[in-house]
């Protein structure tokens, strides 16, 4: 059988309550740009090598009922970018879920949430920091 490889995960798409509260956390924290909005329901971000679609989710829409994502990764340059995040998330009252922390592979991280309740690693891991 032939092995496949991809060019990793470079696209995320969430369903969000949140629409607008969430496309601001995107666009002014995280600086992501909005590449391409079809509708008002839609919006496709990118920080210049991903894409992240943020759909409005339906009214209907019950997160314990519907498909889970566990939590979204932004890669950061260096262990410092990490604790630099943490103090920006910190000044902008956003949500933390766990502190900075470095781990046995060398990696560091904390975690947080967007305004939709998305749960957020903002990490070092030295072989995607070069990447």
């Amino acid at each position: 059988m032939k092995k496949l490889t991809t060019s990793g995960l470079r696209h995320i798409a969430l369903n969000v309550k949140n629409l607008e509260e969430c496309v601001k956390f995107y666009t002014e924290i995280l600086n992501m740009r909005v590449e391409w909005q079809p509708d008002n329901d839609n919006y496709y971000l990118t920080s210049g090598n991903d894409n992240l679609a943020l759909h409005r989710a339906d009214r209907n829409f019950i997160a314990d009922k519907h498909q889970h994502l566990d939590h979204l990764g932004f890669i950061l340059q260096s262990p410092e970018a990490v604790d630099d995040w943490y103090q920006l998330f910190l000044e902008q009252q956003i949500a933390i879920k766990a502190k900075p922390k470095t781990h046995r592979d060398g990696a560091r991280s904390f975690y947080a949430t967007d305004p939709d309740g998305n749960l957020l690693q903002m990490i070092y891991h030295p072989p995607l920091a070069s990447a």
